[in-house]
Order: structure tokens, then sequence, then C-alpha cells
């Protein structure tokens, strides 16, 4: 059975369960999963976790991200992009200035609270927030606590006089959990316009950037020549960030039956630090174990493989 991450361009027009249906049928498996969801209409960087990488999926997740996108001023939708209907309209007279621009997307950086879209797969009660929308119902969504770490021009902004709107270029590198969508409507308030976010594509996601994905045209290639297996990274690529420790035969021999380990074994510098560790053995990452300062012990967190 194939193992390990594939660097998925994710298309227009296609879900991310779309992609994960494609991917179980050319690598005839079930076990495939992936790794922070993209609407029908975002392109970009989708990494696909395949077999025994399925285990690293919450750590690809937990990684930043990174959006190239536009936002429009002078109209609003119900999805917060152009997939919605119109809801408010009101004409840019004169646009605002690049200075306004990138000192409102400057402050909009740092640690912030957003409010999920009602059409999203955020669920509450149960039940996904785009169902409620569908049906016409309101509910209370939960707060998300998020970090923008960088939110900026790319170029300049464009103004159309005919549609009186202007469009702002940016990119953004955020946390887990982001709405880009929101991030668009957010700024349009800030300056007491209505907005929407008109285009988007991810450039970045688990540790994988777009120039490193490839494209179903070049997966269905690649399993015709039988070499499909060769586009896939290893579940080392979605641990890189842990600091790394040889095991010996002796104890690999106990680490894969989950024996813990002692404080100088995952040569902990600090012995008030509470650290993961990933241990390899013949140069792969076999598992992720926690080191718990009042024992002095490293714990198994997550098994990778045992062979």
């Amino acid at each position: 059975m194939p193992n390990g991450i594939l660097p998925l361009y994710k298309p227009r027009g296609l879900t991310s369960f779309d992609c994960v249906a494609k991917i179980r049928k050319l690598y005839h498996t079930r076990k495939v999963g992936h790794s922070g969801t993209l609407d029908p209409n975002v392109d970009g960087v989708l990494p696909i976790c395949i077999g025994n990488a399925t285990k690293v999926v919450q750590f690809l997740v937990a990684s930043g991200k990174q959006y190239q996108g536009s936002i429009t001023l002078g109209f609003a939708t119900t999805t917060e992009d152009l997939d919605g209907e119109e809801v408010a309209r009101e004409a840019i007279q004169a646009p605002f200035s690049n200075e306004e621009i990138e000192a409102t997307l400057a402050s909009m950086t740092g640690d912030i609270i957003q409010i999920p879209p009602m059409f999203s797969a955020v669920k509450v009660n149960g039940r996904r927030l785009y169902d409620y929308a569908r049906h016409g119902e309101t509910v209370e969504r939960p707060e998300r606590h998020v970090t923008i770490k960088c939110f900026e021009q790319r170029q300049a902004a464009t103004y159309d006089a005919a549609t009186q709107t202007q469009t702002i270029y940016f990119t953004v590198d955020c946390t887990k959990g982001t709405y880009v969508r929101t991030l668009a409507v957010d700024f349009g308030k800030k300056l007491g316009v209505p907005a929407v976010m008109s285009d988007l594509t991810r450039l970045k996601s688990g540790g994988f950037t777009l120039d490193e994905t490839v494209t179903f045209e070049q997966i269905e290639a690649a399993v015709a020549t039988e070499t499909a297996d060769d586009l896939l990274a290893p579940i080392d690529k979605a641990l890189s960030h842990y600091p790394q420790v040889a095991l010996t035969d002796a104890q690999w021999a106990k680490v894969k039956n989950g024996v813990w380990l002692n404080a100088d074994e995952g040569q902990q510098a600090d012995p008030d630090a509470d650290t993961m560790v990933a241990f390899t053995y013949q140069g792969q990452i076999k598992c992720l174990y926690s080191f718990h300062p009042d024992e002095q012990r490293y714990k198994p967190f997550k098994m990778f493989s045992v062979n």
C-alpha cells in the first residue's frame, strides 16, 4: 500500500472531498485524508495523506498557511465571496489610497478573534453552519482565535469607474482556522464599506509550496507509468520542525513496543521543558514522544511505524 504525502494542486470547481475521492481511485486505497479544507472556488496547495501518512494529518493541519487573493470593495454577499447572493452595495465614489489600504491591512495583523461565516463547514450542535444558512436559520457561532502574521498588498489596487468598485490584491500569512473570506469582509468594515473576497489561491500549507504541487493530470500520467508512488513525500516532511534523535537498535526494540524512555535518551537539554521529540531509526521518523518533566521520562505520543 502506498504511504506518503501528496502535495496536490487543487483546481477550482472541486471540493476537498472530491479530491480525496479521486486520489482514492488513483492510488487504489481508502486510507486517504486531506489536511485542511479549501472551498470549491479556491485553488492551490492541498496536502493529501495516503496510507500511514494519515497519522500526520493533525500536524499538517496545525501548520501555518499562506494565501494570495483579492478583495473587492463596493458590495457584499451572503457567502462573503462571489458564490453568494448580493446583500449590500455601496458605490466607491473615490478610491482609497494605497497608504490607507496598507495601513488598514497592517492594523489587522496579530492575534485576532473571528466569527466563522454562516456558509462554512463549522459544526454547531452537530450541524454544519451552511446547513443552517440554507434553511434560513441563524445560530450563535463560536469564536475563533487566530493569528495573522502578515497581511499586505502584493500590487497596487485598481478602481473600476463603471461599476464603482475597487479591488485590493493581497498576500496573507495566517494560522490554521483562519477564514480569509471573513478577513476580506472585516477589511471593508474598517474602511466603512461593504466588501467581498473576489479571488483566492493557497500558496503554502503543511510545509509545501505551490511550486511543489502536482496536478491530477500529472498523477494520472504517473499512474499510467506505475510511478505514482514517486510523487509522495515521506511523513518526515510533516514533522521536520521537531528535534530528531536517532535510536540505537536496543532503543528501537523498546520504542516499537511503547516503552518509556529516560530524559537522557531523548537528549533532553532543559529538564523543565515540555517538549516533543521525533525519534528516528535507520534514517526514518518512527514516532513522536513527549517529555514529562515531573517524571523525567519520554512517553509515546504517536507511533508511525513499528517496522
